[in-house]
C-alpha cells in the first residue's frame, strides 16, 4: 500500500508539470526512477495514463479521470496530516469527558476551568450521567476520559483515584431527632429516608450494603438530583443519604447535620478511568495530567 501511495504521489507530480525530468528534480529522483513508478502505476492498473509529446507528457483520458480521485484523496490526507499537527500542539481538538452532574459541579468545574484557560480552542464536551452510564459511555468510545464513583476496581480500564468519598445521614439542626443519639443501620432505615433515585451508583451502594446486613431501604423521597437532598433535608422533610465531599458548604454551614452512625459505612473512590491500549489524544493527555498533578 506504502509503494502503491508513492506510485500516486509521483503520478500526480508529473500531471503537475507535464515533463518527467522537472518532476525528477522536484522530488529529487532520478528520471528514471519517476519513469518506472509511472509504469508501474500503469501496469497495475492496466491502463495508459499519459501520452507523450514533443514539450513532455500529457494525462490520456484515464488519466484524467484517475487525477481527479488522486488530486482529491492527496488533498485530504494532507489535511489530515494538518489538523493533526494542530491538534498535536492543542491549536483544535476536542475532548470529551463523561460525569455525573454533581461530580462535574464539585469536582471538575475547577480543572475545566483551567483547561480552557490554558488551551482555549480545544472544544471540550461532557456527557454526563450515572457512574455506570459514564462507564458504557467509556467502553464504546463516546467519552476519552470518565470519572466515576466506584467501590470495585474494573479491569477494563486504566484508573487513577482522585479522592475517596464518605457517605453520611444529615437531617435539619431543628429536625426532631436525637443528634447525640448513636443511630444503628436499622434505625437508620426507619427513619424518613431521601435517596437518590435508584439508577444512581450511590443509591445502589447504599442498598447493597443494608441488604448485606439484612436491612431493605424504602425512602419516602427519591430525588434525580443531587442538590435536592440537602435542600430538602435542610427544610426538614426527611433525612438525607449524602456524600460528604459534595456537601462541605451545607455541613459547615451548620444547615443540616449528621447523623451518629453505630458502624461507619465503607468509603468509595472517585476515579479517572481511561481506555487500556488506547493512545490517548494530545488533548485527554493533557487534561490527564492536569488531575494527575493536583
Amino acid at each position: 500500500m506504502q509503494a502503491k501511495l508513492e506510485q500516486y504521489k509521483v503520478f500526480k507530480a508529473v500531471a503537475d508539470s507535464g515533463n518527467i525530468s522537472v518532476t525528477a528534480r522536484n522530488l529529487y529522483l532520478s528520471q528514471s526512477a519517476v519513469s518506472q513508478a509511472v509504469k508501474n502505476l500503469e501496469d497495475s492498473l492496466g491502463v495508459r495514463l499519459f501520452s507523450r509529446t514533443s514539450r513532455g507528457v500529457m494525462l490520456t483520458n484515464d488519466g484524467k479521470t484517475l487525477y481527479e480521485y488522486v488530486s482529491s484523496a492527496l488533498s485530504m490526507l494532507e489535511a489530515g496530516e494538518e489538523r493533526l499537527n494542530e491538534s498535536k500542539e492543542l491549536l483544535r481538538g476536542e475532548l470529551v469527558i463523561g460525569s455525573s452532574n454533581t461530580l462535574t459541579e464539585c469536582y471538575l468545574l475547577g480543572y475545566l476551568h483551567e483547561y480552557h484557560r490554558l488551551y482555549p480552542r480545544v472544544k471540550v464536551r461532557i456527557l454526563n450521567g450515572t457512574s455506570r452510564r459514564v462507564i458504557n459511555y467509556l467502553s464504546t468510545g463516546m467519552v476519552d476520559i470518565a470519572f466515576a464513583t466506584t467501590n470495585e476496581k474494573n479491569g477494563s480500564f486504566d484508573s487513577f483515584m482522585c479522592f475517596e468519598t464518605h457517605t453520611a445521614f444529615v437531617a435539619a439542626k431543628d429536625y426532631p431527632i436525637d443528634f447525640d443519639k448513636t443511630y444503628t443501620l436499622e434505625e437508620v432505615a426507619g427513619l424518613p429516608l431521601i435517596l437518590l433515585e435508584k439508577e444512581a451508583g450511590s443509591r445502589r451502594f447504599l442498598e447493597d450494603h443494608f441488604l448485606a446486613r439484612g436491612i431493605r431501604l424504602e425512602p419516602e423521597i427519591e430525588l434525580a438530583s443531587y442538590e435536592l437532598l440537602i435542600s430538602l433535608a435542610g427544610i426538614g422533610l426527611g433525612v438525607a443519604g449524602i456524600t460528604e465531599e459534595f456537601s462541605a458548604d451545607a455541613l459547615t454551614s451548620g444547615d443540616v447535620r449528621k447523623i451518629k452512625l453505630s458502624e461507619a459505612i465503607p468509603t468509595r473512590a472517585v476515579s479517572m478511568l481511561t481506555p487500556h491500549s488506547t493512545y490517548a489524544s494530545t488533548a485527554a493527555q493533557k487534561f490527564m495530567s492536569l488531575i494527575k498533578n493536583n
